[in-house]
């Protein structure tokens, strides 16, 4: 299984298979991926994106392009010292024309605050530029999501405009 490291967490991205147990139930992927059971907890809108990426995202696209399924799926967050999953962070496909990568994340309600988004935002982030085709890495947040733009922020990104009412940061290699 590949993964991504960090001092504390490992982040996994998920393929076809395991997005179709995650479709079916947290409980069911976490179990055969050999998670601890996560209990995740997260507001209904982000519950509502999460099955809007998987129905009309990852699960076509990880299909389309199954040897570059890391752009276009869930990656696990998972804490090494507990093996169960504390959020999701992934990508909006892969590079552009300009070399840049959109990344999206969402923490459990009950794991945020221990510094784990930025640990794994970083992560991805220097995975990512490990590729030679990507020079940027963006991300944007709503305006009163003031915890996610300081975690932003914590792991490097610099506020690059406000647009309504989201806020866009980019890392440049």
């Amino acid at each position: 299984m590949f993964y991504i490291e960090s001092e504390r967490l490992k982040l996994i991205p998920l393929k076809y298979t395991e997005l179709l147990l995650l479709r079916e139930s947290r409980d069911k992927m976490e179990q055969a991926m050999g998670f601890m059971p996560s209990n995740m907890v997260m507001d209904q809108f982000y519950l509502d994106e999460l099955n809007d990426a998987l129905d009309n995202f990852w699960l076509p696209n990880s299909l389309l392009y199954p040897y570059k399924y890391e752009w276009y799926t869930n990656w696990e967050i998972v804490n090494k010292q507990t093996n169960a999953s504390v959020g999701g962070i992934g990508f909006a496909g892969q590079p552009n024309e300009e070399g840049e990568v959109v990344t999206g994340y969402c923490i459990c309600q009950t794991q945020q605050g221990k510094g784990y988004g930025t640990e794994a935002l970083r992560a991805i982030t220097n995975w990512a530029f490990t590729s030679p085709d990507v020079t940027r890495v963006s991300a944007e947040t709503a305006v009163d999501n003031y915890s996610s733009m300081k975690m932003l922020k914590k792991a490097g990104f610099e506020q690059t405009g406000v647009n309504e009412d989201m806020a866009m940061f980019s890392m440049v290699r």
